[in-house]
This record gives structure tokens, sequence and C-alpha cells, in this order.
């Protein structure tokens, strides 16, 4: 009776504990299920409902890309509707960031390949890319008016070139070559420092006057060019395309056509500016005709010159090199003065005489150098020439003779004989 007893206490007390144990552990199992199911909800709630539209644009911007098209610049005619500036089809090359492999050692491959068939320094090549690294959907401009044996190797060699874009755009074209350079101008890409100082330009504007400048953009940098930006450029245009983790398109979901610049025509006369160019043949120089009817300019040329149709692509170092030796060719010879220099003479003696300042027949030392206001001027054989008069100061050219003339004039007396002549 004993053993009995103790075998049923024994028994309620085993039973007893596991049946505890077992609720114990489902009630906890329920409790971090519904806390893990609690959190998850949430979560959920969060993103959809609070984050929802932020990830809806997040996801649509990775797999929706803008694909833009830059537009043709209006077209610049002489008085007689004769083309002075035009455009012609050429190939450009651009890159898109978020298709390049993601290894590094593959993506330097990349663009040593690219740097080898476009001629252009790998650094550089990085640098632009590396420059829109915060939005690797935006396709990066590499090189403009590529050649056609450029697109012939792009294409080839395509399977390496993952992320590297040929397209057919307008390239400025200058079809009489260097003729009126200097009043036509040329154009050329933005620099990052220009672009920067665009936008900022364009945040003080309203909206309906913004020019929407971007990287790899084109602009007028002298003459009519510059002048007439604002209506030469036209508007920019694109695709939006569909693509997929990789960056392959995989359909296009619509297009907006770029805007054309407004065409100009101008006063110049395409006939009478040939004239002039062969009037002023190789001299260093300018010429102008100006109608005295009107005063519309007819012509105008300046030497030493240069062809704009070079600044319509890439232009290299040694291209650079070789241009900038031709004796200042950007200078505009009809447009930015030249420095009296010793034609001042003139006036300098007209003012020492007419003044009562000087006898015509005085004679003053000449020296190697004189200080005015704490800077030395030298006299330009760095030694003077003795004793001269007027007649011998102009017949030597002597600075330090006609220095001490115009100190002891004065200012007003020059400016009076300078406005009289």
């Amino acid at each position: 009776m004993a053993f009995t007893q103790r075998s049923s206490s024994f028994g309620e007390k085993k039973g007893g504990r596991t049946v505890g144990r077992q609720y114990q552990s489902v009630f906890i199992m329920l409790m971090l299920s519904l806390v893990m199911l609690g959190g998850i909800g949430s979560r959920l709630a969060y993103l959809q409902l609070v984050q929802g539209e932020r990830n809806r644009e997040l996801a649509e911007d990775n797999r929706i890309l803008l694909l833009p098209r830059r537009p043709a610049r209006g077209t610049i005619f002489d008085r007689n509707g004769k083309i002075l500036v035009g455009s012609r089809l050429a190939h450009s090359v651009s890159i898109w960031p978020i298709s390049l492999p993601k290894e590094q050692a593959e993506k330097d491959r990349v663009i040593e390949r690219l740097a080898q068939i476009l001629d252009v320094p790998a650094v550089e090549i990085m640098e632009r890319v590396e420059r829109t690294s915060y939005n690797p959907n935006k396709a990066v401009p590499i090189s403009r008016g590529v050649s056609s044996a450029q697109t012939t190797a792009l294409a080839e060699y395509a399977s390496e070139l993952p992320g590297v874009r040929v397209e057919a755009e307008a390239v400025r074209n200058y079809p009489h070559g260097d003729l009126a350079a200097h009043a036509l101008g040329y154009t050329g890409e933005l620099s990052p420092e220009d672009l920067e100082e665009k936008i900022k330009e364009d945040e003080a504007l309203e909206d309906d006057e913004k020019m929407e400048y971007r990287l790899g953009d084109v602009i007028g940098k002298m003459g009519l060019e510059m002048a007439l930006e604002p209506t030469l450029r036209g508007e920019w245009g694109g695709q939006q395309v569909e693509v997929d983790s990789s960056g392959n398109v995989l359909s296009v979901i619509g297009e907006e056509p770029p805007i054309s610049g407004q065409d100009v025509q101008t006063s110049l006369d395409l006939d009478l500016q040939k004239a002039a160019e062969v009037a002023l043949g190789d001299h260093i120089g300018a010429i102008v005709a100006i109608d005295p009817r009107d005063g519309a300019v007819r012509a105008m040329v300046s030497r030493p010159t240069f062809d704009p149709n070079i600044f319509s692509t890439r232009i290299t170092q040694a291209q650079w090199e070789q241009f900038t030796k031709n004796g200042y060719p950007l200078v505009n010879r009809a447009m930015q003065a030249y420095a009296p220099a010793s034609t001042f003479k003139i006036v300098t003696t007209t003012a020492g005489i007419e003044s009562g300042k000087f006898d015509a027949e005085v004679v003053l030392p000449t020296y190697a150098s004189l200080n005015f206001g704490g800077i030395q001027f030298w006299d330009w054989n760095n030694a003077g020439f003795g004793p001269l008069g007027f007649r011998g100061a102009m017949a030597w050219s002597s600075d330090t003779f006609f220095y001490q003339v115009g100190r002891a004039v004065g200012e007003n007396e020059l400016q009076m004989w300078m406005r009289a002549y």
C-alpha cells in the first residue's frame, strides 16, 4: 500500500512538471512569433504607407533611365540667305556607369580599351565617370565627332565595352573653314568649372528663362556663337527606356524629340567677306567693311585666323600647341584694340610743345629706366641714349625721354590731346 501511494505520488509529480513545461514552451514560442510577425508587419506598413512613395520613386529611378538627346543649333546665314554656319551628322560616345563591371579590374579594362580606340587618356575618362558617381544612372559624355574608323572599332569591340553607348548627333559645321572665324566664333564643350558657373546663373533666372545646362553640353564660346547662345542652342529632348539590373535596355517607354535652335540671319555678305579675306592675305591685322547708310557690318576679317571646325570635336594637346604657335589666332583684331605703344609719342610731343612746358628745341637726358609710383619703367634698350631733343627722341623712340615730358605735362593735358587726336 505504501508502495502504491509512493508510486502514485511520484507519477503525479512527474506528470505535473511535464505538462507545465510544455505549456510554457508553447507560450514562449507564441510570444516570439507574435513579436516577430508584429515587427515584420510594422516594418512592411512603414515601408509601404510611410515611405511607399519614396521607394516607388527609387525603384523607378533604377528601372527607368532617361537618354538625353542634344538639340541641333540654329543655322547662321549671311544677308542673302547663304549658309555661314550649320550642322553635320556625327557620332558621340558616352558611358553608363550603372552598366560598367562592378570589379575595379574589369572596369579598368573597359576604360583602357575605350581610351585606346578614342585616343583619349584613360585618366580623363575615369575622372568623368567618377564625377557623376553620385548618379550611376546618368550617361557620361566621353567624346564627340568620333571618326568612322573609331565608330567601326567600337562596334567590333562592343562585347568588351559594356555600358559604352554610341549615337548619332548634330555637330557644328563651318563650311567655309576659317572665313569670318572671329565674327562667327566657335562652340565648345562646357568644362566642369563652366558648368558650375552656368548652373549658378540659371538659379537666378525665372523658370521660363532657364537654359538647363548639363555635363557634356556644348555652348558658343566666341563671336556670334556666344552672343546669340540663347537663340541658337535649342532645347534638349530624350528617350525614357526601361532597363534590367545590368543596365541593358528592355524597351522604350516614351520619347521627347529635341527642339532645334532658331536660325539667325546676319548683316555679313559672304562675297564681300571673301574679297576682304583675299585683300588682307597673310598680313597681321584686320579689315572691317561697314555700310555707311545703316552701320551694318558687311565683312570682318582678322589675321592670324583659325578654323572653328577644330573646336567642334575634341581637340588634342598636340593640336592645341600647334594652334597657339600661330600668333594669338583667337584675338579678334577688329574688336580688341592694340595698345598704342610708341605711336602715343606723337600725342606726348604735341602736348609737351602746345602746353608751353617744353620748347621745340629742348634737349633732355635719357636714362636706362625711371621710377614712377614705386615701379621701374625701362627704356627699350635698357641703357638710354644720352641727351636728345624731340627729333632725336622720336628717331630713336626713346621711352625715358617721353616719360619725362608726360610727367611734366600731366594727365589732364595728355587726355585733352588724346581726345583731340
